[in-house]
């Protein structure tokens, strides 16, 4: 049964205003195609499952005083994810990466990490259980299909940056049991895990090291997915080599479509084919659309990150402070938007590359994901919307919204069972 007027309250009741005033004025024949057009797409959007693979949520999980059950400004706050507007937007389910900056590679640096990051995974799970009537805790691909059912958001929980493994292989399986279900083996700087594909000072062990190789074979026997966002070209070949079971990129776009090394080559996405894995479209402009050069708002970002500490290690006010500072910014140096049809464009050419089966959605919402038409979890169904708009099929968007990242959750486990079952026998 549909509830659309419980998930998009605001935004269906102007369709209806819109179609009423239609009525009395004799609206144009393309108007109303366009109307039905948004209608088909708000029930589809309500029918499939819609799974977001990244938000770094758990930065804000964490500050004293933030709650997840309260809807926030994110103009004035920043956030961009919290229960109130994924109901909005018709989000049924999220991961949340426990994310924790790249720093010092020593026993200190490492255990700082540990700390940090199970900090954040415990305000996840406390989280859920504070707001187990609207949300739970989802661990297995069928959760989320459960928790929808029972008219709950799904939450899954994540580690972006391997860094909190530090050189302990049997962390592997501490942040297993703790929930994570995957993890993103590096971030914008090398670890010991695998290198990264902007580091200034370049690769260090030409792509996954002994150990990242190790921690891989780990998350195949145990059941997480092996996420190569962020990762170097190197890591995504090394991956698809070393890993027993299809690879993730949670957070990643098409190289073809905009030019960034974060993205993904048509040579990765035709291996992904071939992996059985998929890739997660994120919300980030600068993977979306190519900028022009602007070099006065290059000096100015690269003054403002060269006197940040580490977002974990901010207080409210430093963080209130420097987002307003990188507003400012914007304001002054503005770069053209990117919008839901760069979103798109980059699906059309994954599709035509890898096929319907390895595309998905991963907005990186909390960790500089959020662009014009999808500013925050409240926006998410112009994807669909756009998507429609396209010719794809309930079918397809199902695809895209969930149904092949399940799907891949679903082998990895499947795998898991398999190595556990050799090695017992």
């Amino acid at each position: 049964m549909l509830k659309l007027h419980q998930s998009y309250p605001v935004f269906f009741l102007l369709i209806l205003f819109i179609g009423g005033c239609k009525e009395k004025s004799a609206p144009t024949d393309s108007k109303t195609e366009e109307d039905k057009l948004v209608q088909k797409a708000l029930e589809i959007h309500e029918r499939v499952l819609t799974l977001d693979t990244h938000a770094d949520t758990p930065l804000r999980m964490i500050e004293p005083g933030f709650d997840m059950a309260e809807r926030h400004d994110p103009r004035e706050t920043g956030s961009k994810v919290d229960y109130p507007r994924m109901i909005e937007g018709g989000l049924d389910a999220i991961f949340f990466a426990a994310f924790v900056a790249q720093d010092i590679r020593d026993d200190d640096g490492n255990t700082r990490a540990k700390a940090l990051c199970l900090q954040m995974i415990d305000s996840i799970v406390a989280s859920t259980q504070k707001n187990s009537d609207i949300v739970g805790l989802a661990v297995d691909p069928d959760d989320a299909y459960a928790l929808e059912k029972e008219g709950k958001r799904a939450i899954y929980i994540g580690i972006e940056n391997g860094y909190p493994i530090g050189k302990d292989l049997s962390n592997v399986e501490l942040y297993f049991e703790k929930g994570v279900r995957y993890i993103t083996l590096v971030h914008s700087s090398n670890n010991d895990l695998a290198d990264s594909a902007t580091d200034p000072n370049g690769t260090e062990h030409g792509g996954i090291s002994d150990f990242g190789a190790k921690v891989v074979g780990e998350m195949n026997r145990l059941g997480i997915m092996v996420d190569v966002s962020h990762g170097n070209d190197s890591v995504f070949y090394d991956a698809v080599k070393l890993s027993k079971a299809p690879i993730i990129a949670s957070h990643s776009n098409a190289r073809a479509v905009t030019n960034h090394q974060r993205n993904m080559t048509d040579e990765m996405l035709k291996m992904m084919t071939e992996n059985g894995g998929v890739v997660q479209l994120t919300m980030l402009a600068d993977y979306l659309r190519e900028a022009p050069p602007n070099a006065k708002r290059d000096s100015a970002v690269a003054a403002l990150r060269a006197n940040m500490k580490p977002i974990g290690e901010m207080t409210r006010e430093e963080r209130t402070a420097l987002r307003k500072s990188f507003q400012e910014l914007n304001e002054k140096f503005p770069n053209p938007p990117a919008t839901v049809t760069h979103v798109v464009d980059h699906i059309d050419h994954i599709v035509k590359v890898a096929g319907i089966d390895h595309v998905g959605i991963g907005c990186d919402f909390d960790g500089g994901g959020g662009i014009e038409g999808v500013f925050d979890a409240s926006e998410v169904m112009n994807i669909t919307i756009e998507l429609v708009k396209r010719g794809y099929t309930e079918e397809q968007i199902r695809k895209i919204w969930g149904g092949n990242l399940i799907r891949v959750f679903k082998e990895v486990q499947a795998k898991a069972k398999e190595i556990q079952s050799i090695e017992a026998s």
